[in-house]
Parts: C-alpha cells; sequence; structure tokens
C-alpha cells in the first residue's frame, strides 16, 4: 500500500505502527469480544486505557502530582471559553497575540470580562513572536495567555516568559514536539489531532489548586473541578480517542521520549529551512529566523503561477496538505512529530527540483 505524504495541517499523520495496532484490535480489544468504542467507560477495561493514557503523559511530559491531567471535548475552541469563564472573575485576561488562533481566544474572553493585549506582532503579519522584553501585562491580570504554535505563521515560543501571574498556553499544535517545564504554567490545553492522536479529545494540564480558584456557580460542564473530581469521567468521554490518544504516547515513548523526538524535529525543520535559505530568494520563508516552528514550516514562492505549479505538481508525486492558509498564501509543511524523516527528505529533494526547471 502507497501512503501518502502527509502535510495536513490538522488533523494530520499519526504513526503507521499505532494505526496498524488499533486494525488489529478494532474489532476484539485485548480478547474481550468488543471494540474499545463498544465498551462501557465505566468497565474495568475501559478504566485501564483511561488511566494509562493519563500515566504516558505524566511520564513522557513529567507532570508533577500537583498537576491534574484532564480529557475534555470540544477542543481548543471550547477551551477559549472555559478559560475565562472559569478564572477571569473581576480581573483581566492579558493575551499575547501571535497569529489567528490567539486572537479568537480573546475574542471568547472579551464576552465574559475585561481583556488586554500585552504583545502583538500582527503588525508585520505575526512573522514573529514577541520578545519577552516586549510583553507589558496589565496589573490586574488574572492570567497571561499564550499560543506556543502558531500553526497558520509558522512562529513557534523558544523562550516561555517568566512571570508572577498565571501563565495559560494553548499547545495544540506543538505539545510533546520537545521536553516541556509543565511548572511554567498553570494550566496547559492541547487538542489532540496534531500531535497526540485523532480529533476528538482534548488535553488539559493544570495545577490542582489554580482549578479551585475557578469562578463559583459555573455550568457544570464549563467547570474544570468537575472533571478533576471525576477522573473526566463524569460523562460519557471520547473513549476511542483517548485509546489513540495512550497508543501514540506509547509509541513516542518507544522512540526515547520527548527528547529524542524533539532531535528528530529539529532535523526534519532543518531539512526545509536549509532548502528555503540556500534559495536565493526562490523560497522566501514567511516566519523570522529566531521564532521559525518545527512543526510548521511556511514559504512562498516569486508569483502565483509558481506556487499553483508547485502544489499541482507536488499533489502528483502523492505529497498532502502543502497549501498555505489564505491570510498568508505560499506554502506550508506541516511536520508533526508523526511525519517521517522520509517524508520531509521527499519534500526536500521535490523543492530542490522544483526550483532546479523553474
Amino acid at each position: 500500500m502507497e501512503r501518502s505524504y502527509n502535510f495536513n495541517a490538522g488533523p494530520t499523520a499519526l504513526p503507521l505502527d499505532v494505526l496498524k495496532q488499533a486494525q488489529s484490535e478494532l474489532v476484539n480489544f485485548k480478547n474481550s469480544g468488543m471494540s474499545v468504542m463498544e465498551m462501557s467507560h465505566r468497565s474495568k477495561e475501559y478504566e485501564d486505557v483511561h488511566n494509562h493514557a493519563q500515566e504516558l503523559l505524566r511520564e513522557l511530559l513529567n507532570i508533577p502530582d500537583n498537576y491534574d491531567v484532564l480529557f475534555l471535548q470540544g477542543g481548543a475552541s471550547l477551551q477559549f471559553t472555559m478559560v475565562p469563564m472559569n478564572f477571569l472573575g473581576n480581573g483581566v485576561g492579558s493575551y499575547v497575540m501571535t497569529g489567528s488562533w490567539s486572537k479568537k481566544a480573546l475574542k471568547e474572553a472579551q464576552k465574559l470580562g475585561k481583556t488586554s493585549i500585552a504583545a502583538t506582532s500582527e503588525n508585520t503579519n505575526f512573522d514573529r513572536i514577541p520578545s519577552l522584553g516586549e510583553i507589558k501585562i496589565d496589573k490586574h491580570a488574572a492570567y497571561v495567555h499564550i499560543t506556543s504554535n502558531n500553526t497558520i505563521y509558522g512562529t513557534q515560543w523558544h523562550e516561555f516568559p517568566q512571570m508572577n501571574q498565571n501563565l495559560i498556553a494553548d499547545m495544540s499544535s506543538d505539545i510533546l514536539c520537545r521536553p516541556l517545564d509543565v511548572t511554567k504554567f498553570k494550566l496547559i490545553y492541547a487538542g489532540a489531532q496534531k500531535n497526540l492522536g485523532p480529533s476528538g479529545v482534548t488535553v488539559v494540564i493544570a495545577e490542582k489548586e489554580f482549578l479551585e480558584t475557578g469562578q463559583p456557580n459555573l455550568p457544570t460542564m464549563l467547570d474544570y473541578r468537575t472533571h478533576s473530581k471525576n477522573n473526566s469521567l463524569f460523562n460519557t468521554p471520547p473513549s476511542f480517542a483517548i485509546y489513540m490518544l495512550s497508543l501514540v504516547l506509547e509509541w513516542v515513548k518507544h522512540h526515547g521520549g520527548a527528547e529524542a523526538i524533539e532531535k528528530v524535529n529539529n532535523e526534519k525543520a532543518n531539512l526545509l529551512y536549509d532548502v528555503i535559505d540556500h534559495s536565493n530568494g526562490f523560497y522566501n520563508g514567511h516566519a523570522q529566523k529566531d521564532s521559525r516552528s518545527i512543526m510548521n514550516v511556511t514559504f512562498t514562492l516569486p508569483n502565483e503561477k509558481l506556487t499553483k505549479q508547485f502544489l499541482a505538481e507536488s499533489k502528483e508525486k502523492g505529497f498532502v496538505g502543502l497549501n498555505g492558509h489564505r491570510s498568508v498564501g505560499g506554502c506550508r509543511a506541516s511536520i508533526y512529530n508523526a511525519v517521517p524523516l522520509q517524508s520531509v527528505e521527499r519534500l526536500r529533494e521535490f523543492m530542490l527540483e522544483f526550483m532546479k526547471k523553474a
């Protein structure tokens, strides 16, 4: 079977070994006579899957015991609402603007209370992460919100701000791409469909003490404490997505954990950035060099005609998902954890060949 070179921005590539294991267990999980999708979420069999996924995340990200690991639904988009609903109160939600998703998070917070923009790079079309010195936090800030990686613009935080305020991060598109000091954050959230598994489950990692500071009288399902106190089993969880998450985490562990994954991710990113940097302007990267993402490589070609030709020829050769977002144009290669090094090598070869004959 020929597999596509999958560079989709999300949902995106899953490890082939994971897909094959899920296939082998699909109709008869651990001799239960059932698929995971058919099991009661209150059963011992499913509880083991659920807890194992939590344990693997704790191990791979070195999550301390005073942090909860929650499995929620609604994607990062629901978190844009849950964060201010729980923690804004009479304070100010301070947001660092680095792209479309941080703008959407701010928009939801504005519906619920006071907000401020701590820093922004919008004046240069989000081609960089604001420097730490640029960040000006409102003195009444209830929390500071950042987006760790920006899929559309190809930028990524390489150093997180140290602050006394509660730091919250949307890590949907780069969680587990590298080691992480979880203790710098009060809350981290991430939709699974980039690095953790299929769409359908959202991981939340949060300091337990911080969760208890949430506002009173919240709608039950929108209160983090509901899920914390019920081990994310207050209602029926996205059980198959969590099962797939556990398989992906096993795959990461088998391949050496976050440290080893980071080395491969850097290697993949460097292959493409090297082509861009040595193309004499034929390929022009959107992100400034010190803000480049190792997850999303964004670039443009000299004109629209060449761009269309590049995308058409790449599709013929089995490359999928290389279209850039309309707000940036050009091309984007999303090279998340499960995108094989070989796929990136083939893309590098294609980029060099295309440039040579153009």
